[in-house]
This record gives C-alpha cells, structure tokens and sequence, in this order.
C-alpha cells in the first residue's frame, strides 16, 4: 500500500514538473520571440537605437534572466492556470513590472539609456502575449470541461446573484467533481435584474420562475445568506412546490464554524426552517468564564452532553472530564475531540453511573472539577412510564449523589439540564425532573453555586421526533403521530448547550433558568415540513397517521415565560424563575419517599403525587387543553 502511495506520488510530482517545464519553454519561447522582433525591426528598418547587435541581443537576455526569476519568486509556476483567478494574472503582472523597474535601474546605473524603449517594448509586449495566451487557455479548457460534462450535469437554477452565488458558480464550473450545471440566477434586487454575473442572467423571481417550468429545471440552489428561518421556509414552500428539490449552498465565505458540510451544497435541514429565528447564547464573557477551569460532564456522551463537551473544548479550559455509563458514546465524542483538538485539549474519560455514590466519589477525587454539568439522566416519557422506579433511581438518586460529592469536593458550579416537562408534569419523567430541580434549589446555602437550566424539545437529540420521523420517510411511511393537536417547544442542540454554559457562568445560588422559547410548533407541521424537505408530498407521497396519545403525554408543554415570577438576566431571553424553594430536610424527605416506593415496588405515582404538588394526569390536563394559552397561540399562529 505504501509502495503504491508513493507510486502516484512520484507520478504526481513528474506531471508538475512536467507542466512547469512546458511552461517555462512556452514564456521563453514567447519572450525570445517578441525580443527578436523587436531587434530586427529595430536593427534593420527603424535604426533607431545606436547600441550593436550584441549589445541589443545581450540586454534581452538580461532582460529575460531578470523576469524569470522575478517570475519565479512570486510563484507564477506554481499557478494551476486552468484555474487562475484574478490573483494569478495580478502576480505575474507584478513579477514583469518588477523585473523591468530593475532593468530600467541598470540602464541608468550604466549609463545604457539606448536600451531603455527596448526594455519597455519588449517587457510590455511580452507581458500582454503571456497573460493573453493564459486567459484563452482557461478559458478554452474551462468551456470544452463544461461542453464535455454538460450531458451528465443536472441543470440548476441559483436563488441570490449575490457574491455568495457568484462564488457558487464559479465553485460548480471548477470542481471536477460537480453534478450541477448552472443556468442562471433569480433575485429580487431591482438593481441585479437583467444583469449578469458569471456569465448567467439575472432574472427577477417570477420571469425565472416560468423560465424554471418551461426548462424543465427540477432543482434549485439557495445562496441567500438569511438567518430568518421563516423567510427560508417561505422560500423552501415556494419552490417546492413548483416541483424542485431545493437545495443550500454553505459558503466557505459565509460559514464562521467548523461544519464538515462548509462550502458544499447540501440538503435542507429541519434547522434551516425552524420556526424561529435560532439564538446565539455564549459570548465572550461566558467563554472567559470556563478559561483554566477543570470541567466535569455527566452523561457526556448523550445528545446534549457531547455538545457540551464540544462547546467547552472551545473554552480552553484546564481539564474536561467526560463522565458516561454508556462507553459506545463516550468513546465516539473522545475520539472526534481528540481528531479535532490533538494534543491541545486535555481530556479525560471516566466509565460510570450516577447511581454509583463510590464510583463518583473516586472520579470527583481524582480531578476535583470546577464545574459540573450535570446531563445524565433517563428522558424517555413513554418508557419512564413503564419503568418508573429506574427513573426515580437515576434521575433523582443519581442528582441527589452527584449534588453530595460536588459539595464534598468543593464544586464552584453545579448545573442541571432540566425540562419544560418539569412544568406541571404529567408523568413520571418529568416530575422526577422536578424532583431534581427541588434538590437543586434546596441547596441555595451551599458554597456551591448551584443551578438549573429549563429547557423545552431538542431537534435531532437521540430519541426525538425528528430522527424518528426521518426513519419514516427514509422507510416509505407513514409517519406516526400521537395526536394531529399536540405542540412543542423546540430548540437546537446548539442552541441548548450555550444556553446551559452561559446560565453556568452567571448562576449564583439556587437559581432556576428558563428559556424564552419563542412559539410552540405543532408536530404534525413539522412532520410535513420533514417530508417536504425530502421533496415529497404530505399525505400524497408519504401518509401522516395519529397514532393516539402514550401514557403520560400530554397535549401541550407548559408556556415557560407564563410564570410572573420570573426575573430578567442580562441576556434578554434568559430569565429566573423565582419559586418558592424546599429546605435540604424536605427535600431528603421527598426523596426517601420516592426511593422507598422504588425499593417497594409501591405505586410510584402515588409517591410523585405526594412528592411534587403540582403532578397531574394527562386525562386532567388534556381535558381542557383547548382553553390554555399556548394552544390559542399556537392556533392563531396557524
């Protein structure tokens, strides 16, 4: 194998030098041409200069000496010219203005200014055939490449004759590798419209819109650089629904993270039509904040933990701590932060449960973290349902353990990811959540900063809708829903983490953080959003079916920003909700309440009705879901 690289290596480097080599002949061959054209005619017809022929013919091969060096230094030889930008052609005409300047300067240096028109001249003229003789050739390999592959290549429209789209174009002629064969542009810009850019015409949305049917185009490509996720979906909706398969071109230009899909065209993603503007919560301050601190991860691994461990390796830190039962996901986020950080990142792994007071105490031993965030826990309604004493034993044991050895080895910060089911919970999952948030809140003398963070669904986080649905689509259909009514809070998986890491940075005592959420979704229009996305027809294409509601769901999650107890934060989505706190005796009686029950093998939701207040039924809450605020919302909304 090794052998081989080497093989195509060796023959990679005789192409170059072979290429060079051609070049270099063609430059000389040109220049020695225009030089002897110009000594002829000067010698023999116009007799101007009164310097001999050797003289005449010695100057040229300086002259020539100096420009291939100047050429040389600037790398024109290292120019792939099939490829040349504007850049290219500015360097080599840098290079001759450079060695003339030097030719010009010996001239007078020695007193031979009759050589002076001759180094113009010849400079000049030998300059104009070079940089001529490069643009014709890329622009005749550029157009025979485009006539060889435009049988094979999928015409396409581009949406923004901005410098995105231009970039776009001139990335799709370029790559030998492209499926796609621009035709033209659409844009709204008055300004733009009848123009052209890269050689295409611009065309205003409804002239390329009947220029899209009578072509035959069946795929589009948007450049526009918009965060406004509900232009996108306007955008998304418009053209799908003349038949194209819309599509989004990243650009590298555009792009300010680290996205493997950076600079490429790809499909749209559920985030791209969001129904709300996506929020950017970390800043300066907050990455400050975790700067040489040792930062330990409960359930890393998980959907939200590994982002965290993303966004923390960010921060430069001293030391991050992932700490996992699950080792298959441990070890996938170690290795795409060791892949990505090297070296630069210290980090450890540590295989474990939150169940496992002794295993903790060891691992919090061994690092004594600054911060924790505390991720680890069981989220699944339907199966907490079932299985209600395991989420008693590791939502609630397992933050009540974790909480303990923090305080023991003195934890600076101590955050929990919580829930908007947490809210008036209908079931076992989330009132166990509301369980931890009371141990939280209870420990607001505690010379650790203890917090928690309240957040609604994540797209694509394991065991969400979203790669449910995906499945669904993938498998033909149909896609199953519990119910055509019931709404959601969504959130990017981004979008959550920095919410986490800036409430971390800010959190004092006892605190609860909540999320302004922005606008509920309905499920069954993210469902269709999904299937569209995947050029498919709702109901048509791939049926939506309800299902009916699981144990312990209900119809609507909680308006978070309802609670007029809430204060503001310095970011102004960001708010406290200021409830009325349980002391640590309470609290511990609470919770030995609910272990008993597990332990038992009691009703455990009689012990949750007993434990948190506001427990309700489903059936209760879903009575009378019509008259709450957030489905009016929702339905004004739609």
């Amino acid at each position: 194998m090794e052998k081989q690289k080497n093989n195509i290596l060796n023959k990679v480097l005789e192409f170059n030098s072979g290429r060079r080599a051609v070049l270099i002949s063609f430059d000389v061959f040109c220049f020695s041409l225009t030089s002897a054209a110009y000594i002829i005619t000067d010698f023999l017809v116009t007799k101007s200069s009164n310097l001999s022929l050797i003289a005449m013919i010695g100057f040229a091969v300086l002259q020539l000496t100096i420009t291939m060096i100047a050429r040389f230094l600037v790398g024109a030889y290292r120019f792939v010219w099939r490829y040349s930008s504007a850049g290219s052609y500015i360097f080599l005409t840098i290079a001759d203005v450079i060695a003339g300047f030097i030719c010009l300067v010996f001239s007078y240096l020695y007193g031979a200014r009759g050589v002076i028109w001759q180094f113009v001249i010849i400079g000049a003229v030998d300059l104009i055939i070079v940089l001529s003789s490069r643009f014709v050739y890329s622009s005749v390999y550029k157009h025979s490449d485009s006539y060889r592959q435009s049988n094979d290549l999928e015409p396409v429209a581009v949406i923004g004759a901005g410098s995105i789209g231009s970039y776009l174009v001139e990335y799709l002629r370029n790559n030998p590798h492209s499926q796609y064969d621009p035709k033209f542009f659409i844009d709204n810009d008055p300004m733009k419209i009848g123009n052209t850019i890269e050689g295409l015409r611009i065309h205003n949305p409804i002239a390329g819109g009947n220029l899209i049917k009578s072509s035959g185009i069946k795929t589009v490509i948007v450049t526009i650089a918009n965060d406004d996720s509900e232009y996108m979906l306007n955008l998304y909706n418009h053209y799908s629904e003349m038949g194209c398969k819309v599509r989004v071109y990243d650009s590298l230009v555009k792009s300010d993270d680290s996205s493997a899909n950076a600079g490429k065209v790809r499909d749209f993603k559920i985030e791209d039509v969001l129904f709300r503007k996506p929020v950017k919560l970390s800043d300066e301050k907050t990455v400050n904040f975790y700067e040489g601190k040792t930062v330990l991860i409960t359930g890393g691994g998980g959907s939200i933990g590994s982002e965290l461990c993303r966004q923390v390796a960010t921060c430069n830190t001293k030391k991050l701590v992932i700490f996992d039962i699950y080792e298959n996901n441990a070890y996938d986020i170690q290795q795409e932060l060791k892949y990505k950080y090297g070296d630069n990142l210290n980090l450890s792994v540590e295989i474990g449960s939150v169940r496992d007071l002794y295993r903790l105490d060891q691992v919090f031993n061994k690092y004594r973290p600054d911060v924790v965030f505390h991720a680890a826990a069981h989220k699944h309604v339907p199966l907490m349902e079932d299985c209600g004493a395991e989420a008693i034993k590791n939502n609630v044991v397992g933050t009540y353990n974790t909480a303990d050895v923090a305080e023991k080895y003195g934890v600076k910060k101590f955050i929990l990811i919580s829930t908007d089911k947490a809210v008036n919970p209908t079931n076992i999952m989330g009132a166990s959540k509301r369980v931890c948030e009371m141990i939280v809140q209870s420990r607001a003398d505690s010379k650790t900063s203890f917090a928690a963070v309240r957040f609604g669904n994540v797209l694509g986080s394991n065991g969400s809708v979203v790669p449910l649905f995906k499945r669904q689509i993938e498998e033909g259909g149909p896609i199953t829903i519990t119910d055509k009514r019931i709404i959601r809070y969504f959130m990017t998986i981004p979008e959550a983490s920095q919410l986490v890491l800036q409430a971390g940075a800010m959190a004092k005592s006892g605190e609860l953080f909540v999320l302004d959420m922005g606008k509920p979704v309905k499920i069954y229009d993210l469902a269709c959003s999904m299937i569209r996305l995947s050029g498919l027809v709702p109901d048509k294409d791939i049926k939506i079916e309800e299902i009916g509601l699981r144990p312990g769901e209900k119809l609507y999650e909680e308006l978070l920003m309802a609670n007029e107890d809430l204060s503001k934060t310095d970011n102004k989505l960001i708010f406290i909700e200021r409830d009325k706190h349980f002391t640590r005796l309470e609290v511990f009686e609470k919770v030995d309440t609910l272990i008993r029950a597990a332990n038992s093998g009691s009703n455990i939701r009689e012990a949750m009705r007993q434990v948190v207040p506001t427990y309700h039924t489903p059936e209760e809450v879903n009575k009378h879901a019509s008259e709450s605020d957030e489905m009016k919302l929702v339905n004004n909304i739609a």
